[in-house]
This record gives C-alpha cells, sequence and structure tokens, in this order.
C-alpha cells in the first residue's frame, strides 16, 4: 500500500483498488488537502489496467470522522473546504466502475458524504452515522441532500440533517443508508468476496446500470450502449458459459465505457 498525497493510502491487488482514509490522529478527518487530491487518486485508478472494483475505508476502527473543522478559520475557509467535499464525492459518484465502503465506528459529515457517494455500504457492527452540518451552522450542499434522501428516504435524511443526530448501524440498515452489517470480524472477508463477486460479472452490464442510475440516459447514450452490447460480445459468452456450466469470462476490453 502507498501513500498517494496527504492521509490517503491506495493499493490494487487482484483486481481490486482500495483506498484508506489515514488521518488516525483527527479519527481520519479529511482536511482539505485530502480532498482535493482524492479526485486524481480515482482517476489514476480508473485508468489502471485490470482494476474492476474500488473499496473505499478508514483506518484502523474509524471509517472519517467528517471534514477536519480545526481547518474551519479565517475567510472562506468552510467554503472551501465545502468545495473540495464536493468535488471528492462527484468524482466518487463519477467513478465508472462498481464502488463500496466498507465502514467500521463513526461515518460522520464528510465521511457519510463520501460512504453515500459510493454504490454499496458494508458496515460493521456497532458502526454510527451522522450528518452533521446543524451544529455548525453550514448549509448541507444540495446535490449531498438529493442523494442522502434518495439513499435513506426524506424522513431519515430531514432526521440526520435536523437534528445532527447520530443513528446506529440498526437503524442504518433499516432505512438503506447501508446494505449489510457484519460482527467486526467479518467485514474485510465479506468485502472481499463480494468484491470478487463483482469482478466475475459482466461490466458491460456494471458500468451502463450505473450510468442509467445516476441520471436518465439521452439517446445518444442508449445508442452507445446498444452499440458496445453489439460489439463486445459478453451477451454471446455468457449465455454460452450458462449453457456449458462454466463460469464466464467476460470479454469487456479495458479502458472503454
Amino acid at each position: 500500500m502507498s501513500r498517494f498525497g496527504p492521509g490517503l493510502l491506495v493499493s490494487a491487488r487482484d483486481g481490486t483498488a482500495t483506498v484508506v482514509i489515514s488521518n488516525p490522529d483527527r479519527r481520519n478527518a479529511m482536511t482539505v488537502a485530502m480532498a482535493r487530491a482524492l479526485p486524481g487518486v480515482l482517476a489514476g485508478l480508473a485508468a489502471a489496467p485490470g482494476v474492476r472494483v474500488l473499496v473505499l475505508t478508514g483506518e484502523g476502527g474509524t471509517f472519517c470522522a467528517g471534514a477536519d473543522i480545526s481547518e474551519f478559520t479565517g475567510p472562506g475557509a468552510v467554503r472551501e473546504a465545502q468545495e473540495a467535499m464536493g468535488a471528492a464525492e462527484q468524482a466518487l459518484a463519477a467513478f465508472p466502475l462498481p464502488t463500496l465502503a466498507a465502514v467500521r465506528g463513526s461515518c460522520v459529515g464528510g465521511g457519510c458524504q463520501l460512504a453515500a457517494a459510493c454504490d454499496l455500504r458494508f458496515a460493521a457492527e456497532g458502526a454510527r452515522f451522522g450528518v452533521t452540518p446543524a451544529r455548525l451552522g453550514i448549509v448541507y450542499p444540495a446535490a449531498s441532500t438529493r442523494r442522502l434522501v434518495e439513499l435513506a428516504g426524506p424522513s431519515t435524511a430531514k432526521y440526520l440533517l435536523f437534528s445532527a443526530e447520530l443513528i446506529g448501524h440498526e437503524r442504518a440498515l433499516r432505512t438503506g443508508l447501508v446494505d449489510e452489517v457484519l460482527p467486526e470480524a467479518e467485514l474485510d472477508a465479506r468485502v472481499r468476496e463480494f468484491a470478487q463477486v463483482l469482478r466475475s460479472r459482466s461490466q458491460l452490464t456494471q458500468r451502463a446500470a450505473k450510468e442509467f442510475a445516476a441520471a436518465e440516459p439521452t439517446p445518444e447514450r442508449l445508442a452507445h450502449w446498444a452499440r458496445q452490447a453489439a460489439e463486445c460480445g459478453e451477451a454471446t459468452e455468457g449465455a454460452t458459459a450458462f449453457l456449458e456450466r462454466r463460469v464466464p469470462r467476460f470479454p469487456w476490453p479495458e479502458g472503454v465505457g
């Protein structure tokens, strides 16, 4: 695992890239420098040969305690932090491959913002989630608010945003804020197992589904995906593998999207 810029540890193995939020002295709080570095890290991983899945997690027993509030000093500091976090969130949401958040401990503020931008969230028992701008008198970004509403529903989103209270893994699972909850000792193995499942599936299906879920596709994008489906041969391989009772070997070319 190598350090990429301030507070981000990056590795790639067997088709899974892992980004670790690493600021342990501040409970993995995101500094402006860390948030600014994340889009570049993601762009590099999206273009890396062989990467099929991204896992975002935190160092040690905490996912991310939010933005580093010690930086909220001086004129424009809050806006600067929000803009950097917004760009990091958007880069994560736009990452072309499946993204998984592996959450332990606190997932609060900007940390919850990043986790919500991932496609799926796996949490350890005891994880706690919160969106806390109401403690600081900050307007939560509109795009982040909509994402939270779409993910957890309007009631839970309002509960989190209005109160700045934290919720436990039970309510997070019940409302859809997380997808699975595991005993802490089983979280890493489950994330590795599910990443392997995703790596074995059709990248054509995954990329098109991710794009369609994000926004209504234009006629041009629909035509694009129809061409990709016709040219890449994944449907033929999937049907052949099914009939031959074997694991498919999907031929999707690297870097096509």
